[in-house]
Formats: C-alpha cells, sequence, structure tokens
C-alpha cells in the first residue's frame, strides 16, 4: 500500500520533503523505475515550492500521475488534466486546503511534521491509481 511506502520515506533518515516523499513512494510501490536523477524533479516543490504556495506531497502526487498515465505529452489527450482535478479535489476534501502554509497550520507539528498531510496525498493518489490501473 502506498501509505506504507509514505511511512518509510517520509522518515528522518531519508531526509525527504513532502514531494520527494511522495515521489519516492509512488516509485517503488507502482514500480515506475524512475533512476534517481528523475527522482530530484520533485526536490524544488517542497515546502509548497519553497514559498508555502500549493502543497509539496501534492505535486508529488501528481508528477506521479503524470508518470503513470501519460503517454508522451499531456495535450495528448483530457487524462492527466482530468486526473490531476481529481487528486486536487480529494486531497481538498480531506483536509480542507491545498496552500501548504494553511496546511501547516492546521495539521504540522515538530514531533509528527507534515504526516498527516503526506497520507491524505497517498490515500488520494492510491485512490486514483487503483482504479485507473484496472
Amino acid at each position: 500500500m502506498l501509505k506504507e511506502m509514505v511511512n518509510k520515506y517520509y522518515d528522518k533518515s531519508y531526509d525527504l520533503n513532502c514531494a520527494e516523499t511522495l515521489l519516492y513512494a509512488a516509485n517503488e510501490e507502482y514500480d515506475l523505475n524512475m533512476d534517481k536523477k528523475a527522482l530530484k524533479i520533485a526536490a524544488g516543490f517542497g515546502g509548497g515550492m519553497a514559498v508555502e504556495g500549493d502543497c509539496g506531497a501534492l505535486t508529488g502526487a501528481i508528477m506521479a500521475l503524470g508518470v503513470m498515465f501519460v503517454e508522451k505529452q499531456a495535450h495528448e489527450s483530457d487524462r492527466i488534466k482530468t486526473l490531476t482535478k481529481e487528486m486536487i479535489q480529494k486531497f481538498n476534501e480531506k483536509l480542507k486546503s491545498v496552500n501548504c502554509k494553511e496546511l501547516k497550520s492546521m495539521y504540522r507539528n515538530d514531533e509528527i511534521r507534515c504526516t498527516d498531510i503526506v497520507y491524505a496525498a497517498a490515500e488520494a493518489l492510491d485512490e486514483i491509481v487503483s482504479r485507473e490501473r484496472k
């Protein structure tokens, strides 16, 4: 289950941000075969792209959707647009925001960091992937 992979990668020993955590976890859980260089793409998306904007866990999950459900490019169909909208909607329904600053004020603390946030992103992503891969 993706949530277990998130738990593995959100451990302090890996020292990954939220976006990296979701992408690393999805890479392993869904056998995406992304190498370390490809995984580095998520590095700049943590902390709401470093300005507490859109949540890093959410953007990492959307990156994984792109890897899984785009053949060559986004404009080949409406699929990635539809899945991205659904991912954002599910995440927002669970946590009542997609904004990093707001989410941190509601869910983050020094002990668990943003665990509840990354779990919510993992649950939403797993729901979509489970359905789409059938």
